[in-house]
């Protein structure tokens, strides 16, 4: 009888006593980490669906994109209007082209809203082939106002707003899609301004000169000029002997004879 109580006992309680110690074990194991998030998802709920839409549409660009989240990116994805009105030479891309362009919006280092900001220079993206220096482009900041150049344009892409910010993962969106020179025509630097004229001195006024005034000296154009009747009497004038010495001489005669008869 002993034996039969007993056996119906552990009949009962065994299976609570099972049941109990594996609620405890269950209880024990870690929860499952987060999934990590998609990042072409993020893009879309932040007003860049059609850049996202491209991403997804390129394996090589939506594998690098996703790989890179682990180990953090800074990714910047244009506006709608932005990627619309770059379709037309996004298609004349090649596969590798469009992927490259891709990932030329992208760099591997988490940058938040604040580092972001507090940085100036050349940074490399997920396009740039190892160490090579190429599809890179320059973070350029002002205040609160951050722009990004490339070689391949001339006007600088504007970041419009935060779509997603939290380590390891930053999402900013851009007024306009970035251009590598890599696979378009570098932009035409300005002219420089052509130097200015060297301004003339301006002329300097003439000393005055004092002229003292100087007769005329009658010259032969003046004889000339007489009329004939005056010029025949100022021949008879110059031919006529002096008549005023003939007659002292005669005046004189008599008294000469007296002293003469005199002294005689």
């Amino acid at each position: 009888m002993r034996r039969l109580r007993l056996a119906a006992v552990l009949v009962v309680f065994l299976p609570l006593a099972v049941s109990a110690a594996g609620g405890k074990e269950a209880a024990k194991a870690p929860a499952a980490p987060p999934a990590p998030l998609n990042i072409t998802v993020a893009m879309a709920k932040g007003g860049c669906k059609a850049f996202a839409a491209l991403v997804a549409a390129s394996p090589d660009a939506r594998s690098t994109f996703q790989s890179a989240v682990d180990g953090g990116v800074t990714a910047f994805c244009p506006s709608d209007d932005a990627v619309r009105s770059f379709m037309p030479r996004y298609k004349n891309l090649t596969a590798d082209g469009k992927a490259s362009l891709l990932l030329f919006h992208a760099v591997p280092v988490y940058y938040s809203q604040q580092s972001l900001k507090s940085n100036n220079g050349v940074m490399n993206t997920l396009a740039t082939d190892g160490s090579a220096s190429n599809f890179n482009f320059t973070v350029q900041n002002q205040g609160e106002r951050v722009t990004i150049k490339t070689d391949a344009s001339d006007r600088a892409a504007r970041v419009k707003s935060t779509v997603y910010d939290k380590d390891p993962i930053a999402i900013y969106a851009l007024d306009t899609v970035l251009e590598p020179v890599e696979l378009f025509e570098p932009a035409e630097s300005p002219e420089p301004a052509p130097a200015p004229a060297p301004v003339a001195d301006a002329p300097k006024a003439p000393k005055k000169r004092t002229h003292r005034p100087v007769e005329d000296a009658p010259g032969p154009a003046a004889a000339d000029e007489a009329s004939p009747a005056d010029q025949r009497k100022n021949s008879k004038k110059s031919a006529s002997p002096p008549t005023a010495p003939y007659l002292r001489w005669l005046a004189a005669l008599p008294v000469a004879v007296a002293v003469l008869a005199a002294l005689a």
